[in-house]
């Protein structure tokens, strides 16, 4: 999972850059990257790390122009790297850089085809910058020397036509403007907005509308399945539909875990999704459990705390912060490597013994993907004191691998596949396991846009919407995706993998 962001305004966008990277920081660890553009030159700062490690103030005096676009990144396959630190760029035509979220399934069809066909070279083992090239050479194929909309929008088209899998893509064309899409299916989420200045209107791209609201912009709208967004240095808005067909089918893994509370996607409140989702946990707890047997109900912070809070309510079961949260230490879930999992849900975590001693507990999380923090901290809470330590899941039990940009690795590294409830029970040495039903998950989300006929959900069903996994192409990203494969490597140097025109400053 990633966050992008791209800004076209009327003064210097690098703070307002900067600025929304951070409030999208959730969405990716690994690293971070802000091009910007004047003057006929691109001027690009990437390097692996947290965005307020990445850019000092030297980095940010050399980010002028009036338009740019910010990525932040967390890996989906081999190794932590920041030669795949985003965005990457083409000097032909035009010059174009690009920063994307999502991962494509047709990734090895695709680099073929562009050394074969496209005569392009492929640099780095990342689907953006195959994705990248493919829309390049579309829109080098309109053979204009300057691209209109038109030219811009059949090059989208082409894309479409081309790449399978899921992507939300923001891409900046030098001294013409902004690009944004997303797939035909609208598995990745992307909006747009709008701000009134003194000098007229500027826009906003990004993963998430908390960026934009958080910068004083306007959401207009989520950008549609299969639609592109161009708008012009000057400020010049166009949209139009590139797919021939197109349905929204959005990851209901969004509103689950990844996206901040204060998100509207695809016109549903992630709040009142996570609100929902406590409240259909309790029905499925009063079912199969006497809640006389639970004395506290404890979220896991951060992602639970939502569900968990309406799910004391609709039990009438006292609420309690048992876990008190590190600030400093990352999203465990988005971690290369078991062994550094495992040590950072102890550096992050730690409990309120009084809140634990002598009490059944109900311990609430978001998910259970690999299981490693469940184990961690059902054992922090027998340590703390709990006599017995429930567990409950606000989604259904993750018993298959994700294709389409999330970290939800190789079958046989999720610890419900192939096993029951009662099996994965045992493992995480919970007294009781309780998982939300997936038909509960979908009306949790829903119930916020109706008009929505299907979501991804391939991670607890092993249905994928795009149509076109097997078990052959599971086995390859198996191998890529394994926890052997992400050892982290030693710091680069950035500019040592950004072409030479443009200025990486150190």
């Amino acid at each position: 999972m990633c966050g992008i962001v791209g800004i076209v305004a009327k003064s210097n966008v690098n703070q307002e850059l900067y600025d929304a990277l951070t409030v999208l920081q959730h969405r990716g660890q690994d690293a971070a990257g802000i091009v910007t553009f004047q003057d006929e030159r691109f001027f690009l700062r990437k390097a692996n790390g947290l965005v307020r490690d990445v850019f000092r103030t030297r980095h940010m005096l050399r980010l002028v122009g009036n338009v740019g676009i910010g990525h932040v990144r967390y890996p989906t396959a081999g190794t932590s790297s920041s030669a795949e630190a985003q965005p990457f760029y083409v000097n032909s035509p035009y010059g174009i850089t690009l920063a994307h979220n999502g991962n494509l399934t047709n990734t090895d069809e695709l680099a073929e085809e562009i050394y074969r066909t496209d005569l392009r070279h492929i640099n780095t083992n990342s689907d953006s910058e195959v994705l990248l090239n493919v829309f390049a050479h579309e829109l080098q194929k309109r053979g204009n020397l300057k691209p209109t909309e038109k030219d811009v929008f059949a090059a989208v088209s082409a894309v479409h036509k081309r790449v399978r899998g899921a992507y939300a893509v923001i891409s900046l064309i030098t001294g013409y403007g902004i690009v944004a899409f997303r797939d035909p299916h609208g598995i990745r989420p992307a909006c747009f907005g709008k701000r009134e200045s003194a000098r007229g209107t500027e826009y906003m791209i990004a993963s998430e509308s908390v960026a934009l609201s958080a910068l004083g912009f306007e959401l207009v709208r989520d950008i549609k399945p299969g639609e592109a967004v161009y708008i012009e240095s000057e400020g010049i808005l166009h949209t139009q539909q590139c797919a021939e067909y197109s349905q929204l089918n959005p990851c209901i893994f969004e509103h689950v875990y990844f996206a901040r509370p204060d998100s509207i996607i695809d016109d549903i409140s992630v709040y009142k999704a996570r609100l929902r989702m406590g409240d259909h946990l309790a029905q499925k707890i009063r079912r199969e459990m006497s809640i006389d047997e639970i004395d506290v109900v404890m979220p896991i912070p951060d992602t639970s705390r939502t569900s968990a809070m309406q799910m004391a309510l609709n039990l009438g079961i006292k609420y309690r912060e048992g876990f008190i949260k590190n600030r400093y230490i990352g999203r465990t879930f988005i971690m290369p490597g078991q062994s550094l999992r495992t040590k950072s849900v102890k550096q992050k975590l730690n409990p309120i013994e009084l809140e634990f001693k002598g009490k059944n507990v109900l311990l609430v999380d978001d998910s259970i993907v690999r299981g490693t923090t469940c184990h961690e901290i059902v054992q922090m809470a027998r340590d703390a004191g709990a006599k017995q330590v429930f567990f409950a899941s606000a989604a259904p039990a993750v018993r298959y691998p994700n294709v389409y940009g999330i970290d939800m690795p190789a079958a046989k590294e999720l610890i419900a596949h192939g096993r029951t409830t009662e099996q994965v029970r045992a493992m995480i040495g919970a007294d009781r396991l309780i998982y939300q039903d997936l038909d509960d998950l979908i009306t949790c989300a829903k119930e916020g846009n109706a008009s929505i006929e299907h979501f991804d959900c391939s991670v607890f069903d092993g249905n994928y919407i795009t149509g076109d996994i097997d078990q052959e192409y599971l086995n390859r990203l198996e191998k890529r995706r394994s926890d052997s494969m992400k050892k982290p490597q030693p710091k680069e140097e950035p500019s040592a993998q950004v072409p030479l025109d443009l200025h990486n400053d150190e």
